[in-house]
């Protein structure tokens, strides 16, 4: 019921409208609490042994794909996918219109939960793997006479699974419900099992489609006289069933390649939403939890943060640009690369600085910490030490081979400071957001300022405004600015404009391997020493991770820049 919903905000007083959680296990257990305790460890435990088993039954499949492709074809998977999907689609559906309609259903709402930021990643990510879709129908679609009507309704189906899974998302990712716990646990553990089994085969897929064009590229390399670089045999068969020469059949082509990337994020981030649904199963939220005031985010108080920022976005931006032109020709320049590296090399030392100086400063700071049991932020801090180990793991595997082979040489000691800095970065960076997202929320300044400068703003958009109040207002405004950011102390100042900065630079670097580029795999020198299938594997499950890492950095630190 709505009424339910609306009260969520704040907890109920009468104790009979709470449904305490039941199992047949616990039936004995003579206290009610006691019993809903382990109840809902029983559900907790059961319900993550159901997406256990799937994600296993998955993974079989997906493997077998990989290295039987006789006996199991990537048909086979996407029929499994499809009916885990449908699964999905029948509880979702049953959540919105039964579940969450239920009396005292919705009791709770978790503030922490669903960040903006992230329910509009869902939203972004969830229409490009839609565009995805709907390129890949078409692209099947012309290629009809070659290609299984499978590859025509999987994508059908992952359109109305994307639709609907970004609505729920968006309007119950708060949800601490309370009724029909277990089955409804089951259905985020089965939607998670899907998710996580969908992230691997496009991470699978994506590596056999880089790895199909890059042998193309050897190809092209050999008729044009140079001299091959080791790989495996491939097969011919990949020439039979190709691209006509259309306009509309190399528009499908494209957009499938760019927007392929998205697919894997948004089922990360779902993952991640979907989890912290799952741990509010039954939550009931104490007058703690609840914020007095909700926090908004200001642009004040900061300068030299944007900045800075703002200048290794436009410079990122070119490098990016020049590389993307370079790299997509037959024979990419070595110069390229090492204005890429340089880039790195600067931006890296930079971040590590700041995140260290806001390290130091939250030492020096007097703010208490937060120790209230917060399941998202319990989730932040695990997905950014997880997601890290991509990037992580790749540079090590780097720095072994690039030290092994010839690390004197200009671009090589590049790749090798490069791999070695970003390690660095990685750790001070999750050490500085870790560290502020368990501080307590600092008091505004000039609260009551803030209030009254509100209300008159609202009072004043309601007559119209002449070409002199229109600059008065703009020299209050600039005036008002001032007066915060001077009003600020200096250890919160360095937070905001350090927290400021680093979130430009994440989003950079979220930007450039997100959109194609992959210098760790196009320069050659560690597929050489790995070889081709070995270091195509370290690579599609790095990079991945690496990218969804930028994206969840970019939220830990605004809430940091929030909190200080």
């Amino acid at each position: 019921c709505h009424h339910c919903k609306s009260r969520s905000a704040s907890a109920p007083t009468d104790t009979s409208k709470i449904h305490y959680e039941k199992f047949w296990l616990y039936r004995h257990c003579s206290s009610l609490q006691q019993r809903d305790r382990q109840a809902q460890k029983a559900g907790q435990l059961f319900s993550g042994l159901l997406a256990m088993n799937v994600v296993f039954l998955g993974s079989a499949f997906i493997s077998s794909m990989i290295f039987n492709k006789v006996a199991i074809t990537l048909a086979d998977v996407w029929i499994l996918l499809s009916i885990l999907k449908v699964l999905c689609l029948f509880w979702i559906i049953y959540y919105l219109l039964g579940t969450s309609r239920l009396p005292h259903a919705v009791l709770y709402r978790d503030s922490h939960a669903g960040a903006i930021w992230i329910r509009g990643s869902v939203l972004l990510f969830g229409t490009c793997s839609i565009l995805l879709n709907v390129f890949q129908i078409g692209y099947s679609t012309i290629l009809v006479h070659c290609k299984s009507r499978v590859e025509i309704v999987f994508p059908s189906i992952g359109i109305l699974f994307i639709c609907t899974q970004a609505y729920f998302l968006w309007h119950h990712s708060k949800d601490c419900i309370q009724v029909q716990h277990n089955f409804t646990r089951c259905g985020l553990m089965l939607t998670i099992a899907t998710n996580l089994l969908l992230w691997l085969l496009a991470v699978t897929n994506d590596t056999l489609h880089v790895e199909i064009e890059s042998q193309l590229r050897e190809v092209e390399r050999r008729l044009a006289g140079k001299a091959p670089s080791s790989h495996p045999h491939w097969c011919n068969e990949t020439t039979l069933c190709t691209c006509p020469n259309t306009t509309i059949c190399k528009v499908f082509q494209k957009g499938y390649i760019l927007l392929y990337p998205f697919n894997t994020e948004y089922c990360l981030v779902c993952c991640s939403v979907l989890y912290v649904m799952w741990k509010n199963v039954g939550r009931r939220i104490s007058h703690d939890h609840i914020p007095k005031t909700k926090p908004k985010f200001k642009l004040q108080g900061v300068v030299f943060g944007p900045l800075l920022g703002t200048s290794a976005v436009i410079i990122g931006a070119c490098v990016f640009m020049m590389y993307q032109i370079q790299a997509t020709s037959l024979v990419p320049s070595r110069q390229v690369f090492v204005i890429y590296y340089s880039y790195y090399v600067v931006l890296l030392p930079l971040m590590s600085v700041g995140a260290v100086i806001g390290t130091i400063i939250h030492a020096l700071e007097k703010k208490e910490l937060d120790t209230l049991k917060n399941p998202t932020r319990s989730l932040d801090v695990v997905l950014l030490m997880g997601a890290a180990l991509g990037q992580i793991g790749m540079s090590y595997f780097s720095i072994v081979a690039l030290v092994a082979t010839d690390p004197r040489d200009l671009l090589n000691s590049l790749a090798l400071s490069y791999s070695v800095l970003l390690i660095f970065q990685n750790i001070t960076q999750n050490v500085f957001v870790i560290d502020g997202l368990h501080r307590r929320r600092a008091t505004p300044p000039g609260k009551e300022e803030d209030t009254k400068e509100e209300q008159n703003r609202e009072a004043y958009s309601q007559r119209r405004l002449s070409v002199l109040e229109l600059g008065q207002e703009i020299r209050k405004a600039s005036l008002s600015y001032i007066h915060t950011y001077s009003h600020l102390s200096w250890k919160r100042r360095v937070l905001r404009e350090i927290s400021f900065f680093l979130v430009l630079c994440n989003i950079i670097l979220w930007v450039m391997p997100t959109f194609g580029a992959h210098p760790i795999f196009e320069n050659e020198m560690e597929r050489s020493f790995y070889g081709y299938s070995t270091w195509f594997v370290i690579v599609n499950f790095g990079l991945p991770l690496g990218v969804f890492y930028r994206m969840h950095s970019v939220g830990g630190l605004l809430e940091v820049y929030v909190t200080a």
